[in-house]
């Protein structure tokens, strides 16, 4: 049984991958606003409602991946280790992150990952929809603070959910516009560490010590 659900989770993933790089590539040469559901649909040998069940929206079909990192920031903070605060998980995590080249900071300059990121940042829609992917992360970030910090530390988690993710959210832009410029993620990446390292600074200065886990 288990057997079975490891590869129908499989087959899954492979039809969802499928749809995103058959969807992303018809937008991309033709235009988000000019390819159809059912386009992608028979592009993809799949039905319409095949694409509906694993995308509710157009716009997942090219922002679903974002979805698997809507959690990043929350998790590092529940996984966060004795002694260490929230702000310094989240600064962790973003800067191993950066460490990997991860697409997921805005550190990757593979060619097609370029072309969804342009496209996503050219189309009113797409682009709305990455923002609320972005607010989901703040608030899954600001309930796990919420539970995490002390009584008295827990009314402010809303505030400091806001800093944290917009710091994360003006490096990876940061980092999107160089690779965008056509710099190498190689050239970017130094530079990338040092500057997230003195924004986190800076907002550590006024959280330190915030949501600490007790030794």
């Amino acid at each position: 049984m288990t057997g079975e659900l490891g590869l129908r989770e499989r087959k899954k993933d492979q039809t969802r991958r499928k749809l995103w790089s058959v969807a992303t590539r018809l937008f991309i040469e033709r235009g988000y606003d000019k390819v159809s559901v059912a386009e992608v649909a028979a592009a993809a040998e799949v039905s319409k409602m095949t694409v509906f069940n694993y995308c509710p929206s157009k716009e997942d079909l090219v922002v679903g991946p974002l979805e698997e990192h809507v959690g990043d920031t929350a998790r590092a903070v529940r996984e966060r280790a004795p002694g260490e605060s929230a702000p310094a998980a989240v600064r962790r995590q973003f800067l191993d992150a950066l460490a990997a080249y991860d697409a997921s900071v805005g550190m990757s300059d593979d060619p097609y990952v370029l072309q969804v990121r342009r496209l996503i940042a050219e189309t009113p829609a797409l682009l709305a929809r990455a923002h609320e992917v972005v607010y989901r992360a703040q608030q899954l970030l600001t309930a796990e603070l919420t539970e995490q910090a002390s009584p008295e530390e827990a009314p402010l988690a809303p505030f400091v959910a806001a800093q944290l993710m917009g710091v994360r959210s003006a490096l990876m832009a940061h980092n999107h516009r160089r690779l965008l410029a056509g710099e190498s993620a190689a050239d970017v990446q130094p530079a990338a560490v040092a500057l997230a390292e003195r924004a986190f600074a800076l907002l550590e200065n006024g959280l330190a010590g915030y949501a600490t886990r007790p030794r």
